[in-house]
Formats: structure tokens, sequence, C-alpha cells
């Protein structure tokens, strides 16, 4: 893999790390736009560099990736009484770092695919709640 090709699959994580943040960011919640496109960013750089130096072993980043991340995920769980806030925030930070590492082997139809389907259930779903009178729709 060439240096072009490694930069640009980090800014088409950068990219749709973003385009999530953005979506956050609209709802208030507080891991936004810059958080969502560093932890795409990241995973996408941990995954190109393993690509390029690890010999055959690349699973052990995608564990390491999804592991590492729950701990950030973590941190943005709230528990206030008998209320848990920021289920959704971790969630999407995980499903954020699954998109940078296949920005970083290449998937750009698979990264576009899974913006998109997160828009849907960030968005759609927090509507259909509203509607369907489910919860809160900022969970």
């Amino acid at each position: 893999m060439s240096t072009g090709t490694l930069l640009l699959r980090l800014l088409a994580a950068v990219i749709a790390g973003g385009i999530v943040g953005v979506e956050r960011e609209m709802t208030g919640q507080p891991a936004g736009l810059r958080t969502h496109a560093l932890v795409s960013l990241g995973a996408a750089l941990f995954t190109g560099v393993s690509l390029l130096y690890s010999e055959g072993d690349q699973l052990r980043t995608v564990a390491a990736l999804a592991t590492g991340i729950g701990f950030l995920g973590a941190g943005a769980i709230v528990r206030s009484g008998a209320t848990v806030q920021g289920l959704t925030t971790a969630a999407s930070l995980w499903v954020t770092a699954a998109v940078g590492l296949a920005a970083g082997t290449g998937l750009y139809l698979l990264v576009a695919a899974s913006v998109v389907l997160m828009l849907i259930v960030l968005r759609g779903f927090a509507w259909l709640k509203t509607v369907a009178h489910i919860g809160s729709p900022e969970e």
C-alpha cells in the first residue's frame, strides 16, 4: 500500500466519522464532530499501519480496536440514580471505530453504507421513538 492510498483511507475515515459527529452535535451530545472524527481516524490509522507492518495477523488489530474503544465508550456512560445516559453515544463511538477500521482497509462502499445506516438509526429511530412515545428520543 502506498502512502497516498493510506492518506486517502485516513481522509475517508475522518469524513465518515465527521458526518456521524455532526449528527451527534445537532442533538447536543457531548461526543460530537471532533470526537467521532478522531475515533474513526485513529481506527483507520491503526488498521493501515497493521496492514503495512504486521505479518498476517491483522485480526489482532481488529480485536484490540474493539476492546480499546469500549473503554472510551465507557467514559461516555453516566448513571444518575435509576437513569443511565450516554449508551447511544458509547455505541456510536464503537460503531464509528468499526467504520474507521473499514476505511483503513479501503472498504469505501462499506464505510458509506455504515454511515447511512448509523444516521438512520440515530435520526430515524429517534423520530420513531418520539412518534411512538417510547422513552426519550435522545437515548
